[in-house]
C-alpha cells in the first residue's frame, strides 16, 4: 500500500492505494487534463458510498476497464 497526503475539498485527507491504483488515477487524471486533486476531488464529490478509497478503485476500474460484449 502507498499512502498520499492530500488537499480533498478544503480539508487534508491520507489515502492508501495500491502503487497500481495510483499509476491508474495518475493516468486517467492525465487523459482527463487534470491535476490528481482535481479528480479525486470530483471522484469523492460523485460517490455513492462511503469510503473514498473504494470509489477511487472503482473509477480506475471503470476508466481502464472495457466491458464485455456477448
Amino acid at each position: 500500500m502507498q499512502k498520499r497526503s492530500l488537499i480533498i475539498a478544503n480539508h487534508s485527507t491520507s489515502i492508501a492505494l495500491e502503487p497500481e491504483f495510483w499509476l491508474a488515477i495518475e493516468q486517467m487524471a492525465k487523459a482527463k487534463n487534470l491535476k490528481l486533486t482535481q479528480l479525486i476531488s470530483k471522484i469523492d464529490e460523485e460517490r455513492t458510498t462511503d469510503n473514498l478509497t473504494s470509489a477511487l478503485r472503482v473509477a480506475a476500474l471503470n476508466f481502464h476497464c472495457k466491458p464485455i460484449e456477448n
